[in-house]
């Protein structure tokens, strides 16, 4: 999938090796995310978020007025796997960079792709409810993560993502999928628990890596324009799919994982393996 004939002119960066700060594998297994400075150039964003946003305005579904919307429906613009559909898209969502941190932080030997979201939310878009991922996925192991790659500058104004830091050890809410009800049920837990919330805004480049088990959520966007996000979700390449416990599981194991069984690797045409330790 990836590719070092890049369509995007004078754009090396992605096929380049960031350097990781010394603690960001600990800071990542102790508190579930880890945030990561100037891991994008404003050029590399600049020369990617123009197709990245068209594919969104031309695959976007969701045609219900905004106030009209359910909780889930006014958080985001969600749209998935764009790099089936651009060559541009693609080159991003392949990055060796990006997946090269995963495996890092990880601490696999390889990543393979699960999907890529754009989650774009709107003006006016209202409250991401507080969620882990993995309750969607159907992995035998925690070892999947996303990145979160915002294309603009996203100070608090704009709902930049929030962590419970070091949630990801927490069994309750992981039968919740993203609701009202996770909202106000890990709201109460989180707090009654008292896990630190981290909420720092994200400055142009700066990306986070957060665990499939990692509660986070994000606050409305009060400003007058759209909150441009792109993610891409890692999976170690190596582990094995586990036998899917709702129902959201097995239609991501239909939907994302074409033609696999619990007990396969998580690689199939939809799931290319994106980097490999040497």
């Amino acid at each position: 999938m990836g590719t070092n004939m890049r369509t995007t002119p004078d754009v090396a960066e992605l096929d380049e090796p960031y350097d990781l700060p010394a603690d960001a594998r600990e800071m990542f297994e102790r508190d579930g995310f880890v945030r990561l400075r100037n891991v994008l150039s404003a050029e590399t964003i600049a020369a990617y978020e123009p197709e990245i946003t068209g594919k969104v305005i031309e695959r976007n579904t969701m045609r219900v007025p905004l106030a009209e919307r359910s909780t889930y429906d006014k958080a985001f613009l969600q749209v998935e796997n764009l790099w089936e559909h651009s060559a541009i898209v693609r080159e991003f969502a392949s990055a060796p960079r990006l997946a090269r941190i995963a495996t890092e932080l990880l601490g696999v030997e390889a990543v393979a792709l699960y999907h890529d979201q754009a989650l774009y939310k709107e003006a006016g878009g209202g409250i991401t409810p507080w969620h882990a991922d993995e309750f969607y996925w159907p992995f035998a192991t925690d070892r999947c993560c996303t990145v979160w790659v915002p294309l603009q500058e996203t100070p608090a104004e704009m709902g930049p993502l929030a962590f419970a830091t070091g949630s990801q050890t927490l069994t309750f809410g992981r039968d919740l999928g993203i609701s009202d009800e996770s909202e106000a049920e890990l709201q109460r837990v989180l707090a009654a628990q008292h896990y630190p919330l981290s909420t720092e805004p994200y400055a142009l480049g700066d990306v986070s890596y957060h665990l499939g088990w990692t509660f986070h959520r994000a606050e409305p966007n009060t400003t007058d324009i759209p909150r441009r996000v792109m993610t891409v979700i890692y999976v170690d390449a190596d582990m094995v799919l586990t036998e899917p416990t709702n129902d959201n599981q097995r239609a991501d194991l239909a939907k994302w994982l074409p033609g696999l069984a619990p007990g396969d690797k998580p690689t199939s045409r939809l799931n290319p393996e994106l980097y490999r330790r040497a």
